[in-house]
């Protein structure tokens, strides 16, 4: 019999911050480029096409001498039944004995890995100069987006948030400043948040862009991206999802972060297929950028692509930080297995 943590969402969110979060991505992505991580094959299982599926992922990190996996499902009617219709846990465990080190809620450290993984990419690719934020899409990811990338990037004067219907850009537009102050602790005054009423217009204004929406056909338009931008593709997760034109693409500095999960369900997935682009096109992933393995932007008029489809190694990563500190701080509760 042994003892370990488990953490709800509530836990998470007091123990987690932003920076932390974003050390802790950086470090995975570092890992991975010096062969210190494995990724293992996704099982994905639909209990109902299109209504009820389960997802897990997993992974190694040989240098943290962790394992574990993300067990996610997603079950439309649970709307119907006043429960969420995404539910997941993270559960971690030690690489030299086995044993369970603990278990987590899986969507907040979801949102925060993912939000810090969109800003990696534009610190690393953007333009140092970049002032103009475009965030297209207005779901929760779109704040943890937002969070991260005021963490990174301290030049940012403009956020404009994009969405479907104007009235949900606006809604959120409202929201945030207040969650960013009181969920991640981050004051944005003298940040301009603006609802997107021509997503042309706005593309065209913005030095970077980071798309967070379930497309399946292309939102954004090659005519559209002005020289010069940075682009982070996080939404494309699954066969048959794309947010940008493929043909931005071929005239783009491609990086993803790991390059067999991203042509199997990533952004490049279908300019890979359609020919647009041949993986020679992706110059690398990003822990290789990260360690100056590989070059990145050269000049300011580049387009830059960082394709991110998202990798359990993050999540147990960050579930391992949450619970080290969830237990100096006392907070979880017990569970004897």
């Amino acid at each position: 019999m042994f003892e370990i943590n488990v953490l709800s969402k509530e836990d998470v969110s007091k123990a987690l911050k932003m920076n932390q979060v974003i050390d802790v991505v950086e470090s995975v992505y570092k890992s991975k480029s010096e062969g210190m991580t494995d990724v293992w094959p996704t099982v994905f299982y639909e209990f109902d096409p299109g209504k009820a599926d389960l997802d897990i992922k997993s992974g190694y990190l040989k240098s943290k001498k962790l394992f574990g996996h993300k067990t996610v499902t997603w079950f439309g009617s649970n709307v119907e039944k006043n429960l969420p219709t995404l539910i997941g846990m993270i559960v971690v465990f030690n690489a030299e004995t086995g044993m369970p080190i603990g278990i987590t809620d899986a969507a907040y450290i979801t949102g925060m890995r993912t939000g810090a993984a969109g800003a990696l990419g534009a610190k690393y690719l953007a333009r140092k100069t970049s002032e103009d934020l475009l965030i297209v899409g207005a779901g929760n990811q779109s704040a943890f987006q937002i969070a991260s990338a005021l963490t990174v990037l301290p030049n940012i004067k403009k956020v404009q948030v994009a969405a479907l219907d104007i009235s949900e850009a606006e809604s959120f537009v409202a929201d945030i400043p207040n969650r960013l102050q009181d969920e991640f602790e981050i004051n944005a005054e003298g940040v301009i948040f603006r609802a997107v009423e021509n997503l042309e217009l706005a593309v065209k204004e913005s030095h970077i862009i980071i798309t967070v929406t379930p497309s399946r056909k292309p939102i954004i338009k090659k005519d559209w991206v002005q020289k010069g931008t940075h682009i982070s593709c996080i939404g494309a997760d699954m066969k048959g999802k794309q947010e940008i034109e493929s043909e931005i693409m071929s005239s783009a500095l491609i990086f993803v972060d790991d390059m067999e999960h991203c042509k199997d369900v990533g952004e490049i997935e279908i300019p890979l297929k359609q020919g647009v682009i041949s993986e020679k096109n992706v110059i690398g992933e990003i822990g290789d950028l990260i360690l100056n393995k590989v070059t990145g932007r050269t000049n300011d008029d580049q387009i830059t692509i960082f394709d991110a489809t998202g990798m359990a190694l993050l999540d147990i990563a960050t579930a391992e930080v949450a619970l080290q500190l969830a237990e100096k701080n006392k907070l979880g509760s017990k569970s004897k297995l």
